[in-house]
């Protein structure tokens, strides 16, 4: 039996873990990027020989105290674990563009669509089907014209 498999030492790992738990772990992670609202994002990477698995993924908010913390959907898709390689720069800048493309969309339309307000139409709240924007180009019901119900 000199020649057979190695035998496993249960004490011996028990002993081997017990002493790697004192070890002091890596509490710094190394800095990946930063987004355009000044949030750094760090990271410690898998090591399966100390049993990390996965990495540890983490951000530093640029306001400590700000509960309300926006960060981008890349970066968020990182932190999370559903992408491995963190965003470019000028991945963040192309949808960025987009977003402030979409903000101006936005505002021509409310401008384009938006009754002046006065304290008659205030106090003259909409219930129902009524209470809902109606434009010229769209149907009411379907299958109708444009105004027939």
């Amino acid at each position: 039996m000199a020649n057979g498999p190695p035998t496993r030492n249960l004490m011996r790992i028990v002993l081997d873990n017990f002493l790697k738990s004192f070890r002091p772990r890596q509490i710094k992670g190394d800095f990946v990027g930063e987004d355009y609202f000044g949030n750094k994002y760090y990271e410690i990477p898998a090591d399966p020989s100390i049993g990390r698995r996965r990495p540890s993924r983490w951000f530093e908010p640029t306001a400590k105290e700000a509960y309300d913390q926006e960060i981008t959907a890349e970066w968020e898709a990182w932190l999370r674990g559903r992408r491995k390689e963190p965003p470019t720069e000028q991945e963040l800048l192309k949808n960025l563009a987009i977003m402030k493309m979409k903000e101006r969309n936005a505002a021509e339309l409310e401008s384009k669509y938006s009754k002046p307000k006065d304290a008659a139409t205030l106090e003259q709240q909409k219930t129902g089907m009524g209470s809902f924007p109606q434009y010229d180009e769209y149907e009411i019901m379907p299958g109708k014209g444009k105004h027939e119900k």
